[in-house]
């Protein structure tokens, strides 16, 4: 097994670590519950490609074979 030395952390330390975790969760709360919708102009463009049929779409693989040469 191997061991690790590990760095002796104060109390303040792990303190000040866990109020910055709670402000990033309170932030990244924050973000998820915004409602964000999409631009008209995106959903045109989504409602456009969605119309397009698979067909018509370039093979991913061939894509690749593309740029590697």
């Amino acid at each position: 097994m191997i061991r690790q030395k590990l760095k002796a952390v104060s109390l303040v330390e792990i303190h000040e670590d866990l109020e910055q975790m709670k402000k990033d969760l309170v932030f990244l709360k924050t973000v998820l519950a915004e409602e964000y919708g999409l631009s008209e102009d995106a959903k045109k463009r989504l409602e456009e490609a969605r119309k397009t049929p698979l067909s018509e779409y370039t093979d991913h693989e061939q894509i690749k074979k593309e740029f590697a040469e």
